[in-house]
This record gives structure tokens, C-alpha cells and sequence, in this order.
């Protein structure tokens, strides 16, 4: 099992940049494909971008491909979603989320793939 805490979120202006962090314990960290998702009020949560296992492949929605990057840091068991030219609507909770994966360079954007949730943080965008 895995425990995830996400950290970084908060209130910034439209084109400003935001990163937010999310640190694993438990076991293994490079056990886990990691993956984004946002959750807007009123909608379902959607994919935002993953990471493989080595941090050798990555994946992003096309809402955000550009703009926002994954990364992570085996050695401190930490993920990282870099958000660069922010919108209103990149305005929502953010989740990061772990896939036990056995494959090393496979990332999923399936929701009922991953196996392990944060708590979520809070983004806002004003315009």
C-alpha cells in the first residue's frame, strides 16, 4: 500500500505558473506509473498526465499537453505536475493518484486503473 499527500495548490492569476508536488510513502515508489487528475465542480474527475514507472514516458490530456509537465524523483518518492500559461478553467482539485504497474513504460489515463488516491488541492485561476 501506498499513502499520498498532494501539496503546492493555490490561488493564482490567469497565465501564471503553479507546481504541485505529491509524496509517497509507503512502499515501493517505483513500484507505481503516477498519474494527475482534476476534479471541477460539477464534473467528473478527468485525466490530466502520468508517468511511467522510470519517469521515461509520459502522457498528458490534450487540454494540457504543452502547458503542463510531469515529473518525478524516485530517490524521494515525489511527483511533480509543473503548470505553466494557467486558464480559469484548469481551475479544479487536483489529484495524484498511483498505478501498481508492472510494465515500465506504460502510463494509463483510466481512472479505475489507478489503485492508490491523495486527498486532492485546490487550484484556482482567476481571470
Amino acid at each position: 500500500q501506498v499513502q499520498l499527500v498532494e501539496s503546492g495548490g493555490g490561488l493564482v492569476q490567469a497565465g501564471d505558473s503553479l507546481r504541485l508536488s505529491c509524496a509517497a510513502s509507503g512502499r515501493t515508489f517505483s513500484s507505481y506509473a503516477m498519474g494527475w487528475f482534476r476534479q471541477a465542480p460539477g464534473k467528473e474527475r478527468e485525466f490530466v498526465g502520468g508517468i511511467s514507472r522510470i519517469g521515461s514516458v509520459t502522457r498528458y490530456a490534450d487540454s494540457v499537453k504543452g502547458r503542463f509537465t510531469i515529473s518525478r524523483v524516485n530517490a524521494k518518492n515525489t511527483v511533480y505536475l509543473q503548470m505553466n500559461s494557467l486558464k480559469p478553467e484548469d481551475t479544479a482539485v487536483y489529484y495524484c493518484a498511483a498505478n501498481e504497474e508492472r510494465r515500465s513504460f506504460s502510463v494509463t489515463s483510466t481512472l479505475t486503473d489507478y489503485d492508490y488516491w491523495g486527498q486532492g488541492t485546490q487550484v484556482t485561476v482567476s481571470s
